[in-house]
């Protein structure tokens, strides 16, 4: 009876595995919760590089952390002795690889599509499936028993994390608008005109998100303003804080990056302004099933481009050196984007 009592009662690890980057991590805490919740005694270990720490370390569905070290042989040694169950692979790598017959657990591969990724960059052939990247995630915990709950992103965020409101000029107090204006690749990025010319037309203050490179690109449209319109948060916070400012924010206008995903595990109201890549690659923003009756997410995109897109990531310059995915937008098709929201279209200062 006693050793069936510890059978019953031994935990079950699991690790997942998600290298980078700050969406994509994100974008796997449904994966980590439905784990967590539908399987018995489950003790969830997360894998990932030491920079992205302050995505997982607050998950209260993580029972432990586990990161990258400069030799791959030395993060295997370290956590060979723990012997998982499973290993869940969101990643699918050559590292990723090492780490699943290394550690010897049955093992579950995501599918990144890179076949029909390179077809759709490459020959603008759609062979993707009409699946968001949480809904595939998901797919690839199914062997499990574990089921999507509905419930949407995860992003927790610690005491210390949280923004200082004093830090805000007093109007800001009364609400304030995010845009975030960095993107890790430039080819992601918003263009100062569009950005300039859309807080020209709304009657709240607007924080800035970005990070210490983008710094002087959001000090530019800041002396464009009157003084307390406009607060360039970019590269004077980390990530939690950063992530709190969505949290506090009426609405989120951004491009295809991280912050985006943040915002909508907050379940904010985003706009969202693509360039190189295209909502088609499956990472749109995702969000509960309890905001089905109402979408609060408005993409805006040039669709008629032969070149779109052009990489699944994103370059340092645009390849044809015209950037007409992004140029081609303006403020309008934001601000009639914003329309769309009642609560928000106030926020406009005249009808447009």
């Amino acid at each position: 009876m006693e050793r069936r009592r510890e059978r019953r009662q031994r935990k079950v690890r699991i690790l997942i595995i998600r290298f980078s980057s700050i969406g994509d991590i994100v974008l796997t805490t449904p994966v980590i919760r439905c784990l967590k919740e539908q399987i018995p005694n489950a003790e969830i270990h997360f894998l990932t590089k030491k920079n992205f720490k302050n995505i997982i370390e607050n998950n209260p569905y993580i029972d432990q952390t586990h990161y990258l070290r400069k030799s791959l042989a030395d993060t295997i040694f370290k956590i060979q002795g723990i012997r998982f169950d499973y290993i869940i692979d969101l990643h699918k790598s050559l590292r990723s690889f090492w780490f699943r017959f290394s550690l010897m657990g049955t093992s579950y591969t995501f599918d990144k599509l890179n076949v029909q990724k390179w077809m759709m960059v490459n020959f603008k052939k759609n062979n993707l499936p009409d699946l968001h990247i949480v809904d595939r995630y998901m797919e690839t915990v199914k062997p499990l028993g574990v089921k999507y709950d509905g419930k949407g992103l995860d992003f927790f965020l610690s005491k210390a994390d949280r923004m200082n409101v004093d830090d805000l000029p007093d109007n800001f107090k009364d609400g304030f608008a995010s845009i975030v204006i960095g993107a890790k690749h430039n080819t992601k990025q918003i263009p100062s005109f569009i950005l300039e010319d859309t807080i020209a037309n709304l009657s709240i203050p607007v924080v800035l998100l970005g990070s210490k490179v983008d710094f002087p690109k959001a000090d530019k449209i800041v002396k464009k303003f009157p003084a307390n319109q406009v607060f360039n948060a970019c590269g004077r916070y980390n990530l939690g804080a950063s992530a709190s400012f969505l949290e506090a924010s009426k609405f989120v206008i951004t491009p295809d990056t991280g912050l985006m995903h943040i915002a909508a595990a907050f379940g904010k109201d985003i706009i969202s302004l693509w360039g190189n890549t295209i909502p088609a690659f499956g990472m749109t923003p995702f969000y509960a099933d309890n905001f089905e009756s109402r979408e609060k997410n408005k993409i805006i995109e040039v669709t008629d481009l032969d070149c779109r897109p052009c990489s699944k990531l994103g370059f340092r310059k645009c390849p044809k050196k015209h950037f007409k995915c992004m140029r081609l937008l303006d403020a309008v098709d934001v601000l009639e984007a914003l329309k769309n929201f009642p609560e928000h279209k106030v926020l406009i200062k005249a009808d447009i």
